[in-house]
């Protein structure tokens, strides 16, 4: 049995797949030679993060194809039905990273309210020269606790950024049309837990609470946010999106920018990735990360082994 890590696999899931006399190939194999490896090589399973698509055609050109393996939660980058209407086995591993991508909504919150973005920025070009001028500038930040924290799309990833959110005093708000209530424990170091039951609410009344917005749903058809729903929102709101590009409707929230109606906003992910728009990347109320939420030693240790665990239950 041969498995192609076409996107990289952690040493953890490699040494899982060898133990059990399966071939780990970790290669990087561009798209438009991917069908032709597979099948000069007969690989029976075909591991990918994002980068990598695995559209129809590969799927029909690959007969040796038995598992189509996701690291990370979104397969949008798989036929998902189609691949399982031709017989072969899709995984993923949900959960794995959630944790991982709620801290990094946490990393961009905190760095927003004291304006790190800006400051890491300013103090090694102006630091010596105008240090007072900065101290003034950065001098009007703000505390998370006690704001409310809205949460759009509250499976695993959201409930994870809820945690967080509860464990440093905010008020958590959410919405999720296939979710009616989430139970919550928080687990400290010392063995205790401290529990909590939410209630989802509307989307409407989510965004009219929040003082600061978090996005974790699948991709979309069409806008989750837009203009329609940041003029429901406070004045001066922030946003955070770390879910998939295309659910934030980044022309609108330019202008609700420009506008005042959101004060700042964090993007992990964008509508045209791998080349998001510049006035995305050049805009100084947006703090920016290329689209790394899951990518942590430990998130992608816990991938590696989930994944290899569910490919030898099933080839066994």
């Amino acid at each position: 049995m041969k498995v192609l890590a076409n996107d990289g696999i952690a040493t953890a899931g490699v040494i899982e797949l060898e133990k059990a006399g399966i071939e780990v190939i970790l290669k990087t194999i561009a798209q438009d030679q991917l069908i032709d490896y597979i099948n000069e090589n007969k690989i029976d399973v075909l591991l990918v993060r994002s980068a990598t698509k695995v559209r129809e055609d590969l799927i029909d050109a690959c007969p040796s194809l038995k598992i189509i393996g996701r690291g990370g939660v979104g397969m949008d980058n798989i036929d998902v039905e189609y691949a399982r209407n031709k017989g072969i086995k899709v995984i993923n591993t949900p959960a794995a990273s959630s944790h991982s991508v709620a801290e990094l909504v946490f990393a961009h919150l905190f760095g927003m309210v004291r304006f790190l973005h800006h400051s890491n920025q300013n103090m090694p070009l102006e630091g010596d020269s105008k240090f007072k001028e900065l101290k003034k500038s950065y001098a009007k930040g703000i505390e998370l606790k006690g704001k409310t924290m809205g949460v759009i799309g509250f499976g695993r990833i959201g409930q994870a950024t809820a945690k967080i959110a509860l464990s440093i005093g905010m008020k958590v708000v959410a919405f999720d049309p296939f979710i009616d209530s989430a139970h919550l424990e928080l687990d400290f170091f010392d063995g205790q837990t401290v529990s909590f039951t939410i209630d989802t609410i509307s989307k409407e009344n989510v965004l009219k609470q929040a003082d600061f917005l978090s996005m974790h749903v699948p991709a979309q058809d069409k806008y989750v946010i837009s203009t329609k729903e940041f003029n429901m929102m406070k004045d001066g709101v922030g946003i955070i999106n770390a879910a998939r590009g295309g659910v934030v409707d980044e022309i609108a929230l330019v202008k609700a920018l420009a506008d005042g109606k959101v004060s700042n906003a964090a993007l992990d992910v964008f509508e045209k990735e791998p080349k998001p728009e510049i006035q995305l990347l050049m805009n100084d109320k947006i703090s920016l990360t290329p689209h790394i939420g899951g990518a942590t030693g430990e998130a992608q240790g816990r991938i590696g082994t989930e994944l290899a665990e569910q490919i030898i239950s099933i080839l066994k």
